[in-house]
């Protein structure tokens, strides 16, 4: 059962996260996914994205009890300039994933995606009752580390070459979040 309903809004200081819906499937958001700098930590860098793929992925998310896709808008114009996700949702364990980026470049370096994780991990925790979040990323993404870090979460271990970075292989770094210990 959905917990989340697509008119609700989650204000922070310069962003607002909101479900993402298939009004938010344009051009735009293919050219994020096309952009080798923007794709180059990113899973979907692995196949073609077009129109078609980016709204059957959204649509996926809007029908799923275990996965919750928000687009980050910026509160000044309210343009949306990236997505973060809680999922899949573990619900026997109370844990779930948080991945997100930004894909506006210009937007970069502003502390929009420390913003969302932010946002979504206290969601997280307060409106889908999970006990633990947690992050993994390419070892050579320390702007995404560093996100992780200033959103409250702790470095918890790595597994060895287990993912292929732009550069060859990588350890494939953990950071995790505890509801009795975020803040």
């Amino acid at each position: 059962m959905r917990v989340i309903g697509t008119e609700e809004r989650f204000e922070g200081r310069d962003v607002i996260l909101r479900l993402c819906t298939l009004d938010d499937c344009t051009g735009t958001y293919v050219d994020w996914l096309q952009d080798p700098e923007v794709s180059r930590y990113l899973e979907t860098r692995w196949s073609t994205q077009s129109l078609d793929s980016i709204r059957a992925f959204v649509a996926s998310m809007l029908a799923s009890d275990h996965s919750y896709l928000f687009a980050i808008v910026t509160r000044s114009d309210g343009r949306h300039v990236g997505n973060v996700k809680v999922g899949p949702i573990v619900e026997r364990h109370a844990h779930a994933d948080v991945s997100y980026f930004i894909g506006d470049r210009p937007s970069w370096g502003r502390g929009l995606g420390t913003q969302a994780v932010r946002l979504a991990t206290q969601l997280g925790f307060e409106r889908l009752a999970m006990h633990r979040l947690q992050a993994g990323l390419y070892e050579t993404n320390v702007g995404s580390q560093r996100v992780l870090e200033k959103a409250g979460y702790t470095y918890e271990g790595r597994l060895q070459k287990q993912l292929r970075g732009p550069n060859g292989w990588e350890d494939h770094v953990w950071f995790g979040a505890l509801r009795e210990s975020w803040r």
